[in-house]
């Protein structure tokens, strides 16, 4: 059965997001988070879940504008969005 673009971009993101990295900062506690591979995909706050959901946040506005302009996005766990379809 043949995956619907919503499930396959969820599939994606959590794909993506099982590769983020994340840093503590003893000074301040701050949370700093990134994924390696996703240039300028990044996050840092107060918390580890609020820097999770922002760097969720920063992966999206850098997977859309390329889907939009039809601009490839690497592969992940096998998982390829399919760019014309979502158009």
């Amino acid at each position: 059965m043949k995956q619907n673009v919503e499930s396959i971009l969820t599939d994606y993101i959590r794909a993506v997001m099982s590769r983020a990295t994340y840093t503590v900062f003893t000074e301040d506690g701050s949370t700093y988070g990134e994924i390696p591979g996703f240039e300028n995909v990044t996050a840092r706050t107060d918390t580890p879940e609020q820097c999770r959901h922002d760097l969720v946040e920063s992966l999206e506005e850098w997977i859309f504008p390329r889907i939009t302009r039809q601009l490839p996005v690497p592969e992940v766990d096998g998982i390829q969005l399919p760019v014309k379809e979502m158009m």
